[in-house]
């Protein structure tokens, strides 16, 4: 019998409590009578996925914001999620929340479920730029949910964090990054705002009723994060992700590594042994599919050995550590000095990579200009 493959499990549940305008992932908000045919839904198609001969490593329950769940459906959810867990011995299991959308009895069902790691969105702590990303929650709100989840027993926390807000100067960037530090947070996650298509805050944007911070400022606070991390011990590890030593996102090193990934849910997405798809991204109809026996999934891809192997060295730049030639032949089957030697060359001599024999790396500049360096990655 062979052995079982690693895996890593993400668990979508698309309901928030309102849609923050700058976000594109699949989410809404969510009706009453829509979360319990959801949480069946997301359960039956679990035990689908799990007939394949895997072992769950990690589990990411995403959203939307999980914790707007009822609990008792929260906990069926995540009950069962810690069942799988504690049969595999999995060594991450992380559920994203909100400020304020936790109180004692959620934080106990996650404590009691095995969750080890809560990931929360306070995005900023500056109540002027919460107003411009369309969040409800107040500074306030940040502290004391994490101070109920202590009490319940967790004691692994992300925060998620945004620079590049409307009407952000670097020293109101620099405030709510030492307030996130100062809550003592093993992990956070520092994004640049982007204006992604069809979303509110891009369609204000282009009505000319905000202005995007510019290209240089933008720069100074990414690279300000760089500095006030690390001098808070937080080590980078991936072009927006920092962490104290030994406590990275195991979830989301499987992902940059590109290993193997089920999707659960509307709109998740899933890569296994070289194919990749997504389920549609419709609550309801994802529902519907589900009871009828039906599959959810979409955009069913098969990827050639190359286009792997160009996903492969294009999310392993994302990492600090980059591309390990080594790692990268085994698994991929291609020297990655010969497949990609004139991005290579191009980008070592603009300063943007170091070409090592052991590493292949985006340097301090190419950070700041990485997705034109990955794209080169990609291409044939």
């Amino acid at each position: 019998m062979a052995e079982p493959i690693d895996i890593g499990l993400y668990v979508h549940v698309p309901f928030c409590t309102s849609k923050c305008g700058y976000c594109d992932f699949y989410s809404h908000v969510g009706k009453p009578g829509a979360f319990a045919p959801l949480v069946d839904a997301l359960l039956t198609e679990l035990d689908a996925a799990l007939q394949r001969e895997v072992r769950v490593e990690t589990i990411f329950v995403g959203g939307g914001t999980p914790t707007v769940l009822p609990v008792e459906l929260l906990a069926k959810l995540l009950d069962r999620l810690g069942e799988i867990a504690r049969r595999d011995g999995c060594v991450e299991f992380t559920v994203e929340a909100n400020p304020a959308t936790v109180d004692a009895a959620k934080a106990d069902v996650l404590m009691a479920a095995g969750v080890n790691r809560v990931s929360m969105g306070a995005q900023s702590f500056n109540v002027r730029e919460l107003a411009a990303l369309d969040r409800e929650h107040k500074p306030a709100d940040v502290a004391a949910s994490l101070e109920i989840l202590r009490r319940s027993g967790l004691t692994r926390f992300n925060l998620d964090l945004i620079f590049g807000v409307p009407g952000q100067s670097l020293n109101s960037w620099l405030e709510s990054l030492t307030t996130a530090v100062a809550l003592g947070p093993e992990h956070l996650s520092c994004y640049g705002l982007t204006y992604e298509p069809g979303t509110p805050l891009q369609k204000r944007l282009q009505l000319g009723r905000i202005s995007a911070v510019g290209d240089e400022l933008e720069s100074q606070m990414y690279l300000a994060t760089r500095e006030t991390l690390a001098a808070a011990g937080y080590r980078q590890y991936e072009i927006s992700n920092y962490a104290r030593p030994g406590l990275e996102c195991r979830h989301n090193l499987r992902y940059w590594h590109n290993l193997p990934g089920i999707g659960i849910g509307p709109s998740a997405a899933s890569y296994w042994q070289g194919r990749r798809w997504r389920n549609l991204p419709d609550t309801a109809e994802y529902v519907r599919r589900l009871n009828a026996g039906q599959s959810p999934a979409i955009d069913v891809e098969e990827l050639s050995p190359r286009d792997r192997a160009g996903e492969t060295a294009m999310l392993a730049l994302r990492t600090i550590e980059g591309i390990d030639p080594d790692r990268f032949r085994r698994t991929t089957g291609f020297d990655p000095l010969e497949l990609f030697a004139d991005a290579i060359r191009s980008h070592v001599q603009a300063g943007l990579l170091v070409a090592e024999p052991h590493r292949i790396a985006l340097t301090q500049h190419g950070l700041l200009l990485a997705d034109m360096v990955m794209a080169d990655f990609l291409s044939p």
